[in-house]
């Protein structure tokens, strides 16, 4: 489910939208140090600021997140290879999560099962940070992250369920429909889409995504 749990536990607050102030002056030490932009798999250490966003994209929209915090951990535990985040100067900005999927199409088993060695990687969730929306992010992530599951080894093609809106989107970057997905969240509907990932990775992002 590709577009939020709430909680009021103090430790969820993303870290860098209210950095300590004893910190900062540390950070903006080191902040010459670090990528002005960088991609790279997850890790279970990533997994506050992933659910914070995810939180906040999905909860005020349509009250459900895609994973809960603890799936987030179970799975950048399982399979940080399917994962991918967006830092901008060491802060994430924007991110994928994945896992694989054993069947022709998804089920609601899918949301929370990782099953390994298999050639269907199974999208659960693509957000990005609110400060960072409307400015293509998410297709550019989208692009990276199918171009980099074409050199993983097996991987043959992606599956992902979304609202009727994104169909659009997710056309656009090359997905195809599969129809109504079994799959229902909290009386929402989704449409299921495929992406196959035959063929050699491209050479360079075509400018019209």
């Amino acid at each position: 489910m590709t577009q939020q749990m709430s909680s009021g536990s103090p430790f969820l607050k993303p870290f860098f939208l209210k950095t300590p102030v004893s910190v900062v002056s540390s950070l903006r030490q080191r902040r010459h140090t670090l990528p002005a932009s960088e991609f790279r798999n997850l890790t279970p250490q990533d997994a506050i600021s992933v659910f914070e966003i995810e939180r906040e994209a999905f909860v005020s929209v349509s009250g459900e997140c895609p994973l809960t915090l603890d799936e987030v951990l179970s799975f950048l535990g399982q399979c940080p290879e399917l994962s991918l985040g967006w830092f901008e100067e060491g802060q994430l900005v924007a991110f994928i999560i994945g896992s694989g999927w054993d069947k022709e199409r998804l089920s609601q088993e899918a949301m929370t099962v990782h099953v390994a060695d298999t050639p269907t990687v199974h999208i659960h969730v693509l957000s990005v940070h609110r400060h960072c929306r409307q400015q293509g992010k998410g297709s550019v992530l989208l692009w990276r992250y199918l171009q980099y599951l074409r050199c993983v080894p097996g991987i043959r093609r992606a599956l992902l369920i979304c609202e009727d809106f994104l169909v659009p989107f997710y056309l656009k970057a090359g997905f195809k429909e599969k129809g109504s997905s079994a799959i229902t969240v909290s009386n929402m509907h989704f449409q299921e889409m495929e992406y196959s990932l035959g063929g050699q990775a491209y050479t360079r992002r075509n400018s019209g995504c």
